[in-house]
């Protein structure tokens, strides 16, 4: 006797069922494709913050302040469109050409020195002879965390003509005591000075960090081949900051073209930057026109001047430096 197997069910009720399961069975592909998806996508939804920080708050007001500039903009008035008229008034005014020279005369006085010094004292801090350097390294940042406000009272008391502490060494050799917020280029000394001050602690952090870096192999080498200490200074470790001293120097030209804060709090409460606008720079004669006489559109027109010659400087430090290194 021979038994056949029991013929399959047919009905409706399991057809049905088989294409309910066959539909709802899962499909791998699909889920590694919006996986991989969205792993390619998260690592701009983490950096989209900023970018959305940095349009609203940055990009913005860059834009908004090309577009300001060509008209004439009063913020309690009305605005008409006057194209470049106020790019050509600028150019033909005497004291934006002397806010220039001066905010030049500053950037330089204050930024040489200041990197040259930040490079000296970086390189004592390295010493690992040096004791108390954690404290040392500390108390470089002092200047960069103290109120801007507090170190402007105190330079301009250290300045002052009649009771200055400046004047009163100066006086011990026989020289006349100079009035520096009247002299042009004194005032220009008094200004760089505190800045120097307050800027030279960070790049020596920035400095030293970088030094910590390089491998003591190659000084060990640099030794072994008869190099001294100074030829080790100029040899390995000059060129092996290159890269952070370029950092350094268009960071510095970025910040000393915008020198705003103690040329104001120096001409206070005036905006003009002394009686002779012997120090008023390019961010102050910006400020004034804009918040001092309401002319919205005068001002954003030397806002775009001063970016402009941000750009075209930080570009030719840039150039040189990539220059120089590629000639080495």
């Amino acid at each position: 006797m021979v038994l056949s197997a029991p013929p399959r069910s047919t009905s409706p009720r399991s057809t049905s069922v088989r294409r309910l399961t066959k539909s709802t069975a899962p499909k791998p592909r699909r889920r590694i494709r919006s996986a991989s998806r969205m792993d390619a996508f998260a690592p701009y939804m983490y950096i989209a913050p900023f970018f959305a920080l940095f349009a609203v708050f940055g990009l913005f007001p860059t834009v908004f302040t090309f577009y300001v500039a060509l008209f004439d903009w009063n913020p309690i008035g009305g605005q008409t469109f006057i194209g470049f008229e106020n790019f050509v008034t600028l150019y033909g005014d005497e004291r934006f050409w002397n806010a220039m020279r001066n905010t030049f005369s500053i950037w330089i006085l204050s930024t040489v020195p200041q990197l040259l010094l930040a490079l000296f004292l970086a390189q004592l801090l390295n010493n690992a002879r040096l004791k108390f350097a954690n404290l040392f390294r500390m108390t470089m940042l002092v200047p960069y965390i103290t109120s801007v406000v507090a170190t402007t009272i105190v330079f301009a008391s250290l300045f002052g003509r009649d009771y200055g502490l400046i004047n009163s060494f100066l006086n011990l050799f026989g020289i006349e005591s100079i009035d520096f917020a009247a002299n042009t280029f004194a005032s220009h000394i008094m200004v760089s000075t505190m800045v120097l001050w307050r800027w030279f602690g960070y790049n020596t952090l920035i400095y030293l960090a970088a030094l910590q870096a390089i491998p003591k192999d190659v000084y060990e080498a640099a030794a072994i081949d008869g190099a001294g200490g100074f030829k080790q200074f100029i040899f390995v470790t000059i060129p092996s900051l290159r890269p952070v001293i370029i950092f350094t120097v268009i960071v510095s030209t970025i910040g000393g073209l915008q020198i705003f804060t103690e040329p104001l709090l120096l001409s206070s409460p005036g905006l003009t930057g002394g009686a002779g606008r012997q120090f008023q720079t390019l961010s102050l004669f910006m400020y004034e026109q804009g918040f001092g006489d309401f002319k919205f559109g005068y001002g954003s027109a030397i806002g775009v001047t001063l970016f402009a010659l941000i750009v075209v400087f930080s570009v030719i430090n840039y150039l040189l430096s990539r220059r120089i290194t590629s000639d080495e």
